[in-house]
């Protein structure tokens, strides 16, 4: 199965704060406010949403085709990404601007402030995803996620027309968009990928209520968190997975971006979808355990053998003929 990834090419610039934002947050004041965090911590790392989901696809042995658009600053993040399993000749380099940088700092407590440039995200919105498709042979799903708003529509709008299915996953982007626009990227969806609260502000900005959207997309999976993930659609029961326990808690960064990965590589191997939730959920405790949302290693042994310890023996044995981890 033939999966490219459309969204966000960044550089992360992360940040620890040795403390609680809310401490600095005065109560009748938050209509003007100017705070600057000294923080302890700078880690530069590879990431954008788009380049993260495709990492956690070939780490696991699946290999994605990423779709967006970088800088000349682009060469060794290709290098890398490459050599983790990831096609990227779907990257278009820009010519004029530097590859996007997310900047977020984290506190004591795991809450995050960011803030993103777009640079040549921005010139994803000039992609044809055929030319991407005949390379390749062929494209069985497109995940398109946040993005430059105007590639978003046309890498939706195309899917349409072409009958290729897509997977909405408008993230970040929401706050950004209108109501019109959002429903232009989410109906007629195969998957909608979103947390819990980005699910209420889509119900909000498009007036769509849960029961609207489950009838323009074929499967909601929203992450709750601490709670694990759950899926809905028309054509079963709600599936409530939970969360595979972490061994420590480094830094959530990355982490919805590490289950989608493991998802959509459950759904590239034909397994049922809670047990996609499954992967996901595990290679996510991968992230959350690493500073980064790239530098995760799974060993093929070690991930069956916390499949096993999560969800029991049978899950590791549904999944051990197609997992193909990069390393052994």
């Amino acid at each position: 199965m033939q999966i490219a990834i459309s969204a966000s090419i960044a550089t992360d610039h992360l940040m620890r704060f040795p403390g609680r934002f809310r401490d600095s947050f005065v109560e009748g004041a938050m209509d003007n406010i100017t705070l600057s965090f000294l923080v302890d911590e700078l880690e530069v790392r590879r990431g954008g949403v788009g380049g993260n989901i495709a990492f956690g696809m070939g780490v696991l042995g699946v290999r994605p085709v990423l779709v967006g658009a970088a800088g000349l600053d682009f060469a060794d993040y290709r290098s890398w990404l490459e050599r983790h399993g990831v096609d990227c000749s779907g990257v278009l380099i820009s010519e004029l601007r530097h590859t996007a940088r997310f900047i977020c700092t984290t506190d004591t407590e795991q809450n995050q402030l960011a803030s993103f440039y777009a640079g040549a995200m921005v010139e994803a919105r000039d992609i044809e995803l055929q030319p991407v498709a005949d390379r390749v042979g062929g494209l069985d799903l497109v995940l398109v996620g946040p993005n430059d708003p105007e590639a978003m529509l046309r890498h939706t709008d195309e899917c349409r027309f072409r009958g290729v299915p897509f997977a909405a996953d408008p993230s970040q982007q929401l706050a950004r968009m209108q109501g019109d626009e959002i429903r232009l990227l989410v109906d007629g969806a195969l998957f909608l990928f979103t947390n819990e609260y980005e699910a209420s502000l889509i119900e909000q900005k498009t007036g769509w209520s849960a029961d609207d959207l489950l009838d323009r997309v074929q499967v909601r999976v929203t992450t709750l968190g601490a709670k694990g993930s759950r899926i809905e659609s028309r054509m079963f029961p709600p599936i409530h997975v939970p969360v595979a326990r972490e061994e420590r808690i480094i830094d959530p960064t990355g982490v919805g971006d590490a289950f989608r990965a493991g998802f959509l590589c459950g759904v590239a191997w034909g397994l049922p979808l809670e047990r996609a939730a499954q992967v996901g959920s595990m290679l996510a405790t991968y992230a959350i355990e690493t500073v980064g949302p790239q530098e995760y290693e799974v060993s093929q042994a070690r991930f069956l053998e916390r499949m096993a310890e999560a969800y029991g023996p049978e899950a590791a044995a549904d999944v051990a003929p197609s997992l193909r981890c990069i390393r052994p």
